[in-house]
């Protein structure tokens, strides 16, 4: 998704190397405090990055330009935002990394009433969080609030037992964000209420938070800018300056599936909103999509919604007929 959702971690605000701080299992929030006394140039996550800061003051330069940030001050970055950061003397963060899928999923929830399916919650998300970088202004009270638990978050993900402290963990999230939310801006929308419909989760992608790779964002960018291309591994390497073995390796470091799978979803995705919004016969789609076999077509919808093309085009059509006129 393009919005408002995706993270940060080490030993800056925006900068550091993943290794032994994000240790063991996998888990969709994690949290940690440092300050931070030198700049670092720009850098990109594949997560949602909430940045509160505690302490101190620094320059940040994103999509919003250069600007200050201070004591009291909360900052969102999106995924595969760039963001660079320059300490004034020093600067003390406490940083929440929350992974995208956990994050749509409940958007999902949040909006039940007015989503088909989780595809939507992805879309409806992307709709509404239009900038990729925030600066949010809570001031010093607000922001005091957060302060145990955001304390508390960092305790639990250094216990790295993610199991045990998952209801606590997400409880405290919750805290967090219920503070946040009313303050992030987001674009005039109007929602409609629709029949709920069964969703269909993607697997979660079981890596590190880290920084992604230069090549690795350009190649995603690629992707999404031409999905309908014939893709071979050999184009992809070469477009990004990799070998072939290179390129499949850090792209499944970034985004937690090969350049290949990521290719499927935005089809997928594609697919999926045609469906839903044009009377064009599946064949076709398939082919607007990027595939020239319908039923190869068929066979990775599938595999990727957990329905048919044409069942899922049914339930689509079925949630919105029944919508309150």
């Amino acid at each position: 998704m393009t919005a408002l959702w995706w993270c940060l971690m080490s030993a800056t605000i925006t900068g550091g190397s993943g290794g032994s701080e994000f240790p063991g299992s996998f888990t969709p929030i994690l949290a940690r405090t440092r300050t931070i006394y030198r700049p670092v140039g720009p850098v990109a996550y594949d997560c949602v990055k909430v940045i509160v800061v505690r302490d101190g003051s620094a320059v940040l330069y994103s999509e919003f330009g250069q600007r200050p940030v201070k004591c009291g001050d909360v900052v969102l970055l999106a995924a595969n935002t760039l963001c660079a950061s320059e300490p004034e003397d020093h600067v003390t963060v406490t940083t929440l990394y929350a992974d995208s899928d956990y994050v749509v999923d409940q958007v999902f929830w949040q909006y039940v009433s007015a989503m088909h399916d989780r595809l939507d919650a992805q879309e409806f998300a992307a709709t509404i969080y239009t900038e990729p970088a925030q600066i949010i202004g809570l001031g010093m009270d607000r922001s005091g609030v957060l302060m145990p638990w955001l304390d508390e978050l960092v305790t639990l993900s250094l216990e790295n037992r993610p199991i045990e402290n998952f209801f606590r963990t997400q409880s405290l999230w919750f805290s967090v964000a219920h503070v946040i939310a009313p303050f992030i801006t987001t674009s005039a929308i109007r929602t409609s209420s629709t029949q709920r419909a069964t969703g269909y989760p993607s697997l979660p992608r079981h890596r590190k938070f880290a920084p992604l790779r230069q090549e690795a964002r350009r190649l995603a960018q690629l992707l999404r800018a031409d999905p309908m291309r014939t893709w071979s591994v050999t184009e992809m390497a070469r477009e990004v300056h990799l070998s072939k073995s290179q390129v499949g390796r850090v792209f499944v470091e970034a985004f937690g599936k090969s350049p290949i799978a990521y290719l499927t979803m935005l089809r997928t995705e594609r697919m999926a909103g045609l469906l839903c919004t044009t009377d064009t016969p599946i064949a076709g789609i398939a082919q607007e999509v990027g595939w020239r076999d319908p039923d190869f077509a068929a066979r990775q919808f599938r595999r990727s919604v957990g329905v048919t093309p044409s069942k899922y085009r049914a339930l689509s059509r079925s949630a919105t007929s029944e919508v309150p006129g």
